[in-house]
């Protein structure tokens, strides 16, 4: 696997997505970017850094019992930086620690992809196979308690470390869900919540690879997924489909490299900031890989929980011509956070940049739309309970999207049973040809460069 190298000179690590889960895609212009504002004078920033000290000071001296000095920093760290859009944040230590134990190894948790919404916690995605998906976690939910413990005033970092720990100890946690009048209890075991990687099913000869977010074994995953298909089969498959839904996102070099996997050449994400150095591109190389499955007919789908990293891969999937994208709107997370260090103080997300797909679409707020709109059959009781607005519907979000985009909904249901999955059978009758449509296959004569 080959492609232009990343740029990570202030980042311990480069995310999309990480735990966050639209109307037709627009080009980025003007009104995306909100006006810069005037610099100011170094006396103004001084004068606002002494009114900090004098509050800091009082606060020290006249709060009614003594107060922890390095919380009350670390505090407005967080203020600082939690102000700026919905993905930046302080780290504590163990935050830290809990990050990087997420992009790459195991912990012992519940597997839920959380974000803070109106001071309660909200489900964007229960990981699959793990005790919250098992359990009937559904995307959506507000967690209100765990373990007793009302969640309001909480941070999202305290929530998330509150519902992890040793494997095999239990956590009782209290949910409330649109349309349902009282709250829901559950009670969870934790278990090993191992990396996600790519998990293979067949389909006769149709090979759908489901990836459930953008780990450090998504690309090794993707890989094993190709051959193992071929050792099943004996022959390439008929077709493949590739299965993004409620995929939060994840590492950015592991979306360039799925991307890869399945390109020959071109771009497959650009990248802007505010300073040069955060403005990258990023482009597919000829590999055994894609050249293995260069002429096989591919169907992506995609649905309201896509998010981030998968956002990138439907999108250079779509503008390239290499496949056809089916199902609902996806969640519209088009900026880039870098993960700095601060020694032993932990860390910082950063948002320090906005990424494009190869045709020059901003993802941000306005997702990616499929080039087939395909509806599952919701069960009675998840009717209404479904949808999800996505990230034009988060306080602070950095603009883009529009205003049916914060109103109109997108599903992030999937039925259990694939006999049931309405987008899945879609995109296997595609690829057998029992169904028709001018998206399938896409036409190669507007490809992205």
């Amino acid at each position: 696997m080959r492609l232009t190298p990343f740029r990570t000179a202030v980042s311990a690590a480069v995310l999309f997505g990480l735990g966050l889960a639209c109307a037709p895609l627009i080009a980025q212009d003007k009104a995306d970017v909100p006006a810069a504002t005037e610099p100011r004078s170094p006396d103004e920033i001084y004068s606002d850094l002494s009114l900090f000290g004098e509050v800091f000071d009082r606060i020290r001296a006249e709060y009614v019992e003594a107060p922890d000095e390095k919380k009350l920093i670390h505090a407005a760290l967080r203020g600082m930086l939690t102000s700026l859009d919905p993905h930046s944040d302080y780290m504590e230590p163990v935050d830290y620690a809990d990050v990087q134990e997420d992009t790459s190894g195991q912990f012992g948790g519940l597997g839920i992809e959380v974000q803070m919404e109106e001071g309660a916690i909200k489900v964007v995605s229960p990981i699959d196979d793990t005790p919250a998906a098992k359990a009937g976690i559904l995307a959506g939910d507000f967690i209100v308690e765990l373990d007793g413990t009302q969640v309001q005033g909480m941070s999202l970092d305290d929530a998330v470390a509150k519902m992890r720990g040793q494997v095999g100890t239990k956590i009782k946690i209290k949910v409330v869900r649109e349309g349902v009048n009282d709250p829901l209890d559950f009670e969870l075991t934790r278990d090993i919540i191992a990396t996600r990687a790519a998990r293979l099913t067949m389909q006769g000869d149709i090979a759908v690879v489901r990836l459930a977010r953008f780990s450090e074994q998504a690309f090794p995953g993707i890989q094993k997924a190709i051959d193992d298909a071929y050792k099943l089969l004996g022959h390439a498959p008929k077709g493949i489909v590739l299965d993004l839904r409620n995929n939060p996102g994840g590492l950015v070099d592991q979306a360039v490299y799925v991307s890869d996997a399945f390109l020959h050449q071109g771009s497959v994400v650009l990248t802007r900031g505010r300073i040069d150095s955060e403005s990258s591109r990023y482009d597919a190389k000829p590999d055994s890989l894609d050249e293995k499955i260069a002429n096989i007919p591919m169907v992506v789908l995609i649905n309201g929980g896509s998010a981030s990293a998968a956002e990138i891969v439907a999108g250079a999937l779509q503008d390239h011509k290499r496949a056809t994208l089916v199902g609902t709107r996806s969640f519209g997370k088009g900026s880039v956070q870098s993960i700095i260090p601060l020694g032993a103080d932990g860390a910082m997300r950063l948002t320090t940049a906005r990424y494009y797909t190869p045709n020059n679409r901003s993802i941000q707020a306005s997702g990616i739309q499929p080039d087939i709109t395909i509806t599952q059959d919701v069960p009675d009781e998840f009717k209404g309970k479904d949808e999800i607005l996505g990230e034009v519907a988060l306080p602070g979000q950095i603009g883009g999207g529009t205003q049916e985009n914060a109103t109109v909904g997108s599903s992030v249901y999937v039925p259990a049973e694939a006999e049931k999955d309405n987008q899945l059978q879609f995109a296997l009758k595609l690829i057998n040809g029992e169904e028709k449509n001018p998206a399938y296959p896409p036409k190669l004569d507007s490809a992205a460069s």
